[in-house]
């Protein structure tokens, strides 16, 4: 089952909340950065966090590994 939310303000919370303890250590590193968390996707139990700087896209997996060239395809 894919999940995905689309961002407004408050959902920015309920993003954070998704995300492991790695994974907040990640995303607040590429916040450093000016990305921004877009969503995050959930897929067989596994969780992805997708940023977004400029025209850059990152991800974020369950480890907190962090992707600069992720295959991810944003819908407009």
């Amino acid at each position: 089952m894919n999940y995905e939310r689309r961002q407004t303000d408050k959902d920015m919370h309920y993003f954070w909340e998704e995300l492991n303890l790695a994974q907040k250590f990640s995303v607040a590193e590429l916040q450093r950065y000016g990305y921004k968390l877009l969503f995050v996707r959930q897929q067989d139990n596994i969780r992805m966090a997708v940023m977004l700087a400029g025209d850059k896209l990152a991800a974020i997996d369950d480890e907190g590994q962090i992707d600069t060239e992720p295959s991810v395809i944003l819908r407009h």
